[in-house]
């Protein structure tokens, strides 16, 4: 934990955060734009999807960064709790709002991707209800962050609700496994693919461009949320004064 607690000063973590945020979102942003146009234009379509299945590029990271902003959020709550690291609440609620959108983009890109291929825009299924449920959880936990803050918590609560949320994370991974769902089972994986080559190779490419990009928010956010503490802590000194 010292190297942790080496960035618990918020001027050390800004000293870094403010170089880097434009470096990872620029990066993330030029790895997008080749992504996409490897993705739409050097890559065939599926036998049997089509041109439908290019929507894979934007769908599988979105459900990616959806579910691992609450893995970072549940690690950033643990973080907090245990350490009471200074950062760590902070941390957690810059992820929350990116989170969401990506579980947003998730749920949108699947029902768009949904229509053709299953012949409706949604299904009750097990991995799109509890892809559902955790923007519902994203949602909640900001408004309870907000709540919190407003109210002069001390976030433990925020962070109780971060961790139990976790809960959702296996659900959302096992449901094709659990249960006879419409949604394929996993067509990625460590050692092998069911998608050929010749169409998976943008996907990499995307999925970086994305995470960096969903980490050059982050660190935007939080400096918008310490700048925001600080503003704040200067008005309650004035108006003591």
């Amino acid at each position: 934990m010292p190297a942790l607690h080496a960035f618990a000063n918020p001027k050390r973590f800004l000293s870094i955060a403010r170089p880097l945020t434009p470096v990872l979102t620029w990066l993330g942003a030029a790895l997008i734009a080749i992504g996409c146009w490897a993705g739409l234009t050097q890559t065939p379509p599926d036998y049997l999807q089509g041109e439908t299945v290019r929507i894979l590029y934007i769908h599988v990271p979105a459900a990616w960064l959806g579910m691992g902003g609450w893995s970072a959020i549940a690690i950033s709550s643990i973080t907090f709790l245990v350490w009471r690291h200074p950062l760590a609440d902070v941390a957690a609620r810059a992820i929350a709002v990116p989170g969401a959108a990506f579980a947003l983009i998730c749920l949108a890109t699947g029902s768009i991707w949904g229509r053709p291929t299953w012949g409706t825009w949604w299904q009750w299924d097990g991995r799109l209800t509890s892809m559902l449920l955790l923007f519902f959880v994203y949602l909640g936990y900001i408004a309870l962050a907000r709540a919190d803050r407003e109210r002069g918590g001390d976030g433990r609560i925020a962070a109780l609700y971060g961790i139990a949320g976790t809960v959702l994370l296996p659900i959302i991974r096992y449901s094709v496994v659990w249960w006879n769902t419409l949604h394929q089972g996993a067509s990625i994986g460590l050692t092998k693919s069911t998608i050929d080559s010749s169409i998976l190779w943008p996907l990499p490419i995307m999925l970086g461009g994305f995470t960096l990009l969903f980490a050059g928010i982050v660190l935007m956010r939080m400096r918008t949320l310490l700048a925001e503490a600080k503003a704040e802590a200067r008005l309650r000194r004035r108006a003591t004064a």
